[in-house]
């Protein structure tokens, strides 16, 4: 089962924004049982989103997760491009508009903005890619959407952490169910990770796992993490590399 991830804006790329979303979106889909293949990062330009996310596709991946360029301003743009890589049109959302309306209208109330009123900006958020299925975001005013393609599960989501956060774990992770997945990590006992590398190319070509290994320097570890969907699959693994010399001990 394989996802990637798409993180969408400027910021991104001249490194005053570090991208900590993709970080915590590819934790979140290998502990539900997927390998991410690629994370992938472009501005906020419409052309460039929509060719990325069609070169996405083209490979195939059983999960999209699209994260920023939801707002109001004029560089927000996610919405558009996705709409567009998907040959669909934009359609207002009734509900989401509806949303968006309460929402700015409790900010005033409690004192947080001047006027309440829907202006072009706030009404353009309401609107998703023909089809799409409304994500509830439940800490700002930007609804995600969830589209269904060619078998692709694609997830629109705001770039704003806590925004992006709250509808991952509230809305994302629910429709991805639950796989087992397990992660294991050793520290083996060997002093260059040069001459661990052909032991664990040849275990990944042997056994139904992946492995990374973390040099902690040219000392007496190199800390490996083995990834699995059964604890025996792991455990043959890991016999195996033991079986060739290799003494591990638990943990990092």
């Amino acid at each position: 089962m394989f996802a990637e991830i798409l993180t969408i804006g400027d910021e991104l790329l001249t490194g005053n924004t570090v991208d900590s979303n993709s970080a915590l979106i590819a934790q979140k889909l290998t502990e539900s049982g997927y390998w991410v293949r690629r994370k992938t990062t472009v501005g906020d330009d419409v052309e460039e989103i929509k060719a990325a996310v069609r070169e996405i596709l083209a490979r195939e991946p059983e999960v999209l997760v699209i994260s920023g360029g939801l707002g109001p301003t004029h560089d927000d743009v996610t919405m558009l491009a996705v709409a567009e890589a998907l040959n669909r049109k934009l359609v207002l959302c009734e509900e989401c508009l509806e949303k968006i309306k309460a929402f700015y209208e409790r900010l005033h109330r409690e004192g947080y903005i001047d006027d309440p009123e829907l202006n072009e900006g706030r009404r353009k958020m309401a609107y998703l890619p023909e089809g799409a299925e409304p994500l509830e975001n439940t800490e700002g005013a930007a609804p995600g959407a969830y589209i269904e393609r060619d078998g692709v599960k694609i997830f629109v989501l705001p770039g704003m952490p806590r925004e992006m956060r709250a509808m991952l774990e509230k809305e994302v992770l629910p429709r991805l169910g639950k796989r087992k997945f397990i992660q294991r990590k050793l520290l083996a006992e060997i002093t260059d990770e040069s001459k661990l590398a052909p032991l664990l190319t040849e275990t990944i070509k042997r056994f139904n796992v992946r492995i990374h290994s973390s040099p902690k320097g040219f000392g007496k570890y190199i800390g490996i993490i083995i990834f699995g969907e059964s604890e025996e699959e792991i455990e043959r693994a890991k016999a195996f590399m033991e079986g060739r010399g290799i003494r591990f001990e638990e943990g990092w």
